[in-house]
């Protein structure tokens, strides 16, 4: 590992100044899980490091929106997220997700910001955070701006984040009542694993027809990313076992699964075809039983 600088600013408006737009080797630095890595094995050498470990303020803390959903600071830690009872009154979905991303040594440490920021499809919480429509707030020198986390991730291991921007907060609108809502972790290996796949679903019934659906698949692709034809599927449909094995069918047919050490992308794809359905039906039963 080559020599770098570290800084560490006591605000936002400190550190932002200290990234630059035009070098790709200055980074800032949240918890580190995963930066680290890259450091350790030389697949990404900086020159300067930018810790937010001193910017407190905004980045930090999980508080109530004025329209009842919640703003997540990006500085917030995934272990945090997991024992917050706001968080578990409000989308259950993100809490029972959290349990198993990765292990607790890591949700001690590793931030909502950096999860996102780091933009490797395998991570647990994007396609949920897709399919509730949350956004990603952005700061930089030119100001502050808007993303949706849908349009947050570019490709493997990108995202639409310019590289003088950083993450400083993650808001989640409220969620309309008794909508449908699950995610599906499918691994290979241990419980905590990165997921082979990981299949997001969320979808709203009125008088025993589906009028909303967003459907998210990450891990089997390059990125996390909503799948328009299984959301065609369901929409304007009943919540049938059919209707659900119809709308797994499109997803499959739609993703463009990648290979890596957790299955072959024809692998991935039968599975993307399989938890799409069990994602659907274990939603709708924990609606029926008022746990949803």
């Amino acid at each position: 590992m080559r020599s770098f600088d570290l800084v560490e600013p006591a605000t936002l408006d400190e550190a932002v100044a200290l990234l630059d737009s035009q070098d790709k080797s200055v980074r800032a630095i949240a918890g580190g899980t995963a930066l680290m890595l890259m450091m350790k094995t030389r697949l990404f050498q900086p020159t300067r490091l930018v810790s937010l470990r001193r910017v407190n303020g905004e980045l930090r803390g999980i508080r109530m929106n004025g329209d009842g959903g919640l703003r997540i600071g990006a500085m917030t830690s995934l272990a945090e997220l997991e024992y917050s009872p706001m968080l578990a009154s409000a989308y259950p979905v993100m809490s029972q997700a959290l349990r198993t991303l990765s292990n607790i040594r890591i949700r001690n440490v590793a931030t909502l910001g950096g999860h996102l920021a780091h933009g490797d499809p395998h991570m647990d919480l994007p396609p949920i955070l897709i399919t509730l429509d949350a956004k990603v707030s952005a700061a930089s020198k030119r100001g502050q701006r808007w993303i949706g986390v849908s349009d947050l991730f570019a490709g493997y291991y990108q995202t639409s984040l310019a590289t003088d921007e950083l993450i400083t907060a993650v808001h989640v609108p409220s969620q309309p009542l008794g909508v449908c809502c699950w995610y599906e972790k499918f691994t290979a290996r241990s419980a905590d694993d990165w997921p082979t796949v990981g299949a997001a679903v969320w979808y709203s019934v009125h008088s025993n027809v589906i009028t909303e659906a967003r459907v998210a698949v990450s891990a089997a692709t390059d990125r996390p990313m909503r799948i328009a034809a299984a959301e065609a599927a369901l929409t304007n449909a009943p919540p049938t076992a059919q209707v659900f094995s119809k709308a797994a069918d499109a997803a499959a047919d739609e993703v463009q699964p990648i290979s890596d050490l957790h299955g072959s992308a024809s692998y991935k794809r039968e599975m993307v075809r399989v938890h799409v359905r069990r994602a659907l039906e274990r939603a709708l039963n924990l609606r029926s039983n008022g746990a949803g």
